[in-house]
């Protein structure tokens, strides 16, 4: 995401700005003629960020769809619930130590050249990530894959890793076709130079085919024939456009596409009867930190000010600003993860407890600068519209704010640096497991950039320490809930909105569902 490391997932809000255009066409074992394919084309709209179809290098939300369409996994999620994994292609048997990961294939699985899937294809795969280095190699780090037997591949961490189950749903860790990959420049290292065949032809066994690749227009999908898996596809064609928001709408409203992906709550209302509207929070958690460096604000860092903010902010009316899907987030992990806090645990308005805690801090009305990107527009919420409306609330509370809008590539030193006073910001997970959000914590990469060092509070410490080393899925429900229950009340961070996510679609398409990792499972579209 944006405000990370450069190396993770980046999303690109509206049409992409491409700069080079590459067009290929392939041909695969399995693939369907585009005469066959014809009578059953579905057409959907997206916003690219697309920049490759290689799923080891893979990582921005279009290629997710693509190669989840595309590729296999050894684990997987069911429809959009993210809390836990499903066997995909393998069962996997985790240790009780979270340190050894036990993957066994089950069944029989076919590539699209009619070969058969073996722990060869497996080892492979993995490795490859790790060691070409690419964008989601951070996904497998300290990652160690081993082979047991032709069906039985073992992973090894030195620490514990209880979110890896959730990290081998991610289609960058789709299952390649070793040999034929191999002949065409795949190797497990970054002299790697497989990524142009695999632009211009998928080798995988998922229930597509890639049939041509445009990273600055379009991708078309065609059925792969020698698919055996559980997901039957209806649409034996599918196209994927790059079409901005606002063009979205048009289309989908006249008819000239099937499914629109990147609407605003704004966008979706008044699309009447002829098309359908699907609403969810997404998996985005948009959140104020206060610094807690005296050096940086006095007023920030002060508990009894971050009390009497998190008491002015009028949550209700940020959501209602927001559109159509958005909710309050009610901790840092998203809702759809396993240990998000419910409704009743969120922070809430209190303007009489704002102005005694507020009283209490000593402040005397100093203003105090609200940092935020200006040029970043998230699910269709820009943060200007946020930063004014939250600097209008703080001021009914008795708090003066000075807006400090920059562009996103100049306040992330900012915020890195730890120099906001107040930030606005976003996080996106870099997978769906509330491990991904322990860098709030005391010492950690975003509890540094507020200030928050090591020691500074020992109970939030000691309970994401705890939380880091796993169990169950129900101990780790209530391990994550009672870190962000601790991080609510004592800490920097102020989570305000999970933007919504609308996807819009003609009535005649079904089953439409979003996921927080590939946006929707194509294979699973029904039709009516």
């Amino acid at each position: 995401m944006v405000p990370r490391s450069t190396t993770k997932k980046a999303v690109v809000i509206g049409a992409a700005a491409v700069t080079v255009a590459l067009i290929v066409t392939g041909c695969s074992s399995g693939k369907t003629s585009s005469s066959d394919s014809a009578s059953k084309t579905l057409t959907i709209d997206k916003a690219f960020d697309l920049k490759t179809a290689d799923p080891g290098r893979m990582y921005e939300p279009t290629g997710e769809m693509v190669d989840k369409a595309l590729y296999e996994t050894l684990l997987t999620f069911t429809g959009g619930d993210v809390s836990k994994t499903v066997d995909g292609l393998a069962s996997v048997d985790v240790s009780s130590d979270a340190k050894t990961f036990t993957a066994t294939l089950q069944g029989t699985h076919t590539f699209s050249d009619g070969s058969a899937m073996t722990a060869d294809d497996v080892v492979f795969s993995l490795q490859r990530v790790i060691g070409m280095k690419g964008n989601p190699s951070f996904l497998l780090d300290g990652v160690t894959v081993t082979k047991k037997d032709d069906k039985t591949v073992v992973l090894t961490t030195e620490t514990a890793t209880p979110a890896l189950p959730s990290i081998l749903a991610n289609p960058a860790l789709g299952i390649l076709n070793s040999t034929v990959v191999k002949k065409n420049g795949g190797t497990t290292t970054e002299s790697d130079g497989a990524e142009k065949y695999l632009n211009t032809h998928s080798a995988g066994s998922g229930p597509y085919v890639l049939d041509s690749l445009n990273l600055a227009s379009q991708v078309v999908l065609t059925t792969n024939k020698k698919y055996d898996g559980p997901q039957k596809p209806t649409y034996n064609r599918v196209v994927i456009r790059n079409v901005e928001g606002a063009t979205q709408k048009i289309n989908v409203k006249g008819g000239d596409s099937d499914v629109a992906l990147d609407l605003s709550g704004t966008q979706v209302e008044g699309l009447g009867s002829t098309v359908t509207v699907t609403s969810d929070p997404s998996a985005n958690v948009i959140f104020l930190l206060l610094n807690q460096n005296p050096a940086i604000s006095t007023a920030t860092s002060n508990p009894d000010f971050v009390k009497a903010v998190k008491e002015a902010i009028d949550y209700t009316d940020l959501v209602s600003i927001a559109g159509t899907g958005t909710s309050q987030a009610t901790g840092v992990v998203p809702s759809m993860f396993l240990g998000a806090l419910d409704s009743s645990a969120a922070l809430k308005h209190d303007a009489e407890a704002a102005k005694a805690d507020l009283a209490k801090s000593g402040y005397k009305g100093e203003t105090v600068t609200l940092n935020f990107p200006s040029d970043i527009s998230l699910n269709g919420i820009a943060f200007p519209t946020i930063a004014q409306r939250i600097q209008s609330q703080l001021k009914t509370a008795g708090i003066t704010v000075d807006l400090a809008p920059a562009p996103v590539a100049t306040e992330l030193d900012a915020y890195r640096g730890a120099k906001e006073s107040i930030g606005l910001w976003y996080w996106g997970p870099d997978y769906p497991d509330p491990s991904d959000y322990l860098v709030f914590a005391p010492g950690n990469v975003v509890g540094l950039r507020a200030g928050w060092e090591a020691g500074a509070d020992p109970t939030v410490s000691s309970l994401a320490d705890a939380a880091a080393v796993g169990g169950s899925d129900a101990e780790r429900k209530t391990q994550f809930q009672d870190f962000q229950k601790a991080l609510g009340s004592s800490g920097p961070f102020i989570p305000l909105l999970q933007p919504g996510n609308n996807i819009a679609s003609k009535p005649s398409v079904t089953n439409v569902v979003y996921n927080a990792v590939w946006t929707i499972d194509i294979a699973a579209l029904g039709s009516k």
